[in-house]
């Protein structure tokens, strides 16, 4: 009897020390309570973000306890619930332009960006942007999702796989059309379109445009922030690392800067550092994916031969793409498939 006793003793002591031991430990807590109990926004307050001053542009709350609807298409790319994948990697609050609102570069994103090719004669980013936003507007013209809009843009790239394709007319029907570097469009009307809504370009491949066509300026280094203000006032600068047009045409209120920010969210969220950096091609399908209800491309790739050409090239064996070890394109035609097998865009094969 009195060994059973002392057992219960034990026991009880031990039970004790327990308790003890635990009410003392939710007291250096400062009484949070126990982990799955933490509010829905104890992660979220602890999230880094790229680029202040973009959260919740897009977000939607939920409607009727379902997953939100984003755009009136059948199908939206900002819809969350259809890829895990996707959801895990796209940001909807990173804006892919820069602007007066977030001229402030994280230090991370700043140094790599002025390491893709670096200069001699280091400049001020803040006055240089200060004085561009002068003679351009320096804001954002896209706003947030809409559940009532259909905001449909076709992605044009320059494969040699759209010659034949004759996809033209349904290139044009698009709300947004995005073209990249030269991509002329007279005489190949029939298979790459005409109309132009965006033109992708950096200051050595620019060219002008017709007034009702948005320039968006690529930046690589602070020089192409200095030349587009003096292409487009003074025209003082006239070289890069090579020639530069010393006027542009184009029209003031419509050019657009793409946020350094922006390249590199693609380079560490999507591309994961395949490459020394993505693609032009990369960067304006993700600018699309980040402005647009639904994406869809033409002109990516290589044609049905296996050669990476432009489509406006006489010689199909002439292109360079695959051998400059800059991009990976393997890589990234995974990232495309990858993207329309999650239903995020729409790729129409070429010839």
């Amino acid at each position: 009897m009195r060994c059973s006793l002392r057992v219960w003793v034990l026991l009880g002591s031990l039970a004790l020390l327990f308790l003890t031991s635990l009410l003392f430990s939710l007291s250096l807590r400062g009484g949070t309570g126990l982990p799955y109990l933490d509010p829905p926004s104890w992660e979220e307050s602890r999230r880094v973000k790229l680029v202040p001053s973009y959260t919740g542009t897009h977000r939607l709350g939920p409607q009727g306890g379902g997953q939100p609807k984003t755009c009136a298409c059948q199908r939206c790319v900002g819809d969350p619930g259809v890829s895990e994948w996707f959801d895990e990697n796209y940001d909807p609050d990173i804006s892919p332009v820069w602007t007066r609102d977030n001229i402030q570069l994280p230090s991370d994103v700043y140094y790599w960006w002025v390491m893709l090719q670096p200069q001699f004669k280091p400049h001020s980013i803040q006055q240089v942007l200060s004085r561009l936003f002068q003679v351009i507007p320096g804001h954002s013209p896209y706003g947030s999702w809409d559940p009532g809009r259909c905001q449909r843009c076709a992605v044009v790239g320059n494969s040699g796989n759209l010659r034949g394709a004759g996809y033209g007319r349904l290139i044009d029907r698009h709300n947004f059309i995005m073209r990249i570097n030269l991509a002329p469009t007279v005489g190949y009307e029939e298979d790459a379109g005409s109309h132009t809504t965006h033109h992708f370009m950096y200051p050595e491949s620019a060219k002008n445009l017709a007034a009702n066509v948005s320039f968006v300026l690529v930046p690589f280094k602070t020089l192409d922030l200095l030349w587009i203000t003096s292409a487009l006032s003074t025209g003082q600068i006239r070289f890069t690392y090579a020639p530069v047009k010393q006027f542009l045409r184009v029209d003031k209120d419509k050019v657009q800067i793409y946020n350094p920010a922006f390249f590199k969210y693609i380079h560490d969220r999507w591309t994961r550092h395949h490459g020394r950096y993505p693609s032009t091609g990369m960067l304006v399908l993700f600018f699309a994916l980040h402005v647009c209800d639904e994406v869809n491309v033409f002109g990516f790739g290589a044609d049905s031969r296996g050669n990476w050409h432009h489509y406006w090239e006489q010689n199909r064996y002439s292109g360079e793409f695959r051998k400059t070890g800059v991009h990976d394109a393997d890589f990234e035609a995974q990232i495309i498939d990858s993207l329309a097998k999650a239903g995020k865009i729409t790729v129409f094969p070429g010839k």
